[in-house]
């Protein structure tokens, strides 16, 4: 009796060269597991996980489900695994190319990528504000960088309300304090555009500003958002100060009009007192002398209600006689009489008349407080930041 040689690494079970006896042994076919001859690992097909990914994702459906038919056949030919992850792929980029028909036909998916995009660059809940906005920002502060803000009503207290929003040109980031200075010198001169009715404006609010930032610029972010907010600390506004045509009647809206221009006019007053420049001051008082004129003209020209009629008509008169005291200021020969004439041509700013006229238009009479330069409130520029 001839016993059989065990099986070597060249001679496996059964084949030809092994010798054939009573007791040899029967030819063995390897089944299928994870493991091939002589315990190598059978590898997983690179197809089938790229498929699984991008089905996963579901960013590009169509190559995923391309992939995953790929990594069936290439599976089924080689022995290798990863068919489970090659159906997986398959079947959640079905899913996800049924979706992104769904959406494109809808328009679901352009306004989803614009919301993300807005996200990105600050457009979310937090910067997507519009005029007549009001919000809140998680500590109440306007001052420093913004991550997130949420609009709520005006009507309850709010820290701050948007007035006007501008739009900067293209182009490279023109730096931190470039922007800030046009947020100045654009917010401020919008203020009075939206709240109109300037002595209804609490004494602590002043303008505040949202800015792109570097980050956010490189997004598309272009806006600077003009905020009205409190100084105080601790300070909220209650209810809109929005004061404009869309809340006002045209009796109103005319009466404003005519005021805030000649006041623009006068807080151009020159920076050297008239005993330095004398000649400078002398131009202003020309400036105000013909801002009076052309607003006198506007309100006679205006068809005034009944009740108002008489109130105006002794503003006006008012006026007139202050006009022709900034018309002898901008001839004065020194300082001194420019002073004289100049403290004249204020006598009837926020006068009786003037309160006269506002209480007959239904307008604040509250006579607002003299006007104090404070560095440290307002004119704050909020950044608009890339994590928000």
């Amino acid at each position: 009796m001839s016993i059989p040689p065990p099986p070597g690494p060249h001679q496996p079970p059964g084949s030809p060269e092994q010798p054939q006896g009573p007791y040899a042994q029967v030819p063995y076919a390897y089944p299928y597991h994870p493991y091939g001859p002589y315990g190598r690992p059978v590898p997983v097909n690179g197809v089938a996980i790229g498929s699984l990914v991008l089905g996963i994702l579901c960013f590009v459906p169509a190559v995923g489900l391309v992939l995953g038919l790929i990594a069936l056949a290439q599976i089924k030919k080689r022995g290798e695994r990863g068919k489970g992850m090659a159906i997986a792929g398959s079947v959640l980029s079905s899913v996800g190319l049924a979706l992104w028909v769904l959406a494109l036909s809808t328009g679901s998916a352009s306004d989803f990528w614009d919301g993300f995009k807005g996200a990105a660059r600050g457009d979310g809940t937090a910067y997507a504000l519009a005029k007549g906005d009001c919000f809140d920002t998680p500590t109440g502060d306007l001052e420093g960088d913004a991550y997130d803000i949420d609009e709520v009503s005006c009507a309850g207290e709010h820290d701050g309300e948007v007035f006007a929003v501008v739009t900067l040109p293209g182009g490279a980031f023109p730096g931190d304090d470039e922007i800030e200075l046009t947020a100045d010198d654009k917010c401020y001169a919008l203020q009075d555009g939206y709240a109109m009715d300037t002595w209804a404006v609490p004494d602590d609010v002043d303008v505040y500003y949202l800015v792109p930032s570097r980050q956010s610029w490189r997004l598309g972010d272009r806006e600077i958002t003009c905020l009205l907010g409190s100084t105080a600390e601790d300070g909220r506004l209650t209810g809109s100060l929005r004061a404009d045509p869309t809340t006002l009647d045209a009796d109103q809206t005319a009466f404003l009009s005519a005021t805030n221009a000649i006041d623009a006019a006068l807080y151009e007053e020159p920076e050297e007192y008239p005993e330095d420049d004398l000649s400078a001051n002398q131009d202003w008082a020309k400036d105000v002398h013909a801002e009076l004129g052309e607003q006198i003209a506007a309100l006679r020209g205006h068809s005034w209600r009944a009740e108002a009629k008489k109130p105006v008509a002794d503003l006006i008169e008012d006026m007139e006689d202050a006009r022709k005291e900034w018309s002898r200021a901008a001839v004065a020969r020194d300082a001194d009489t420019f002073y004289t004439h100049y403290e004249s041509g204020y006598d009837y700013v926020d006068g009786p008349t003037t309160v006269t006229a506002r209480k007959a238009l239904g307008l604040d009479t509250t006579v607002p407080e003299p006007y104090e330069d404070d560095s440290e409130g307002g004119g704050s520029g909020i950044a608009g930041v890339l994590d928000a």
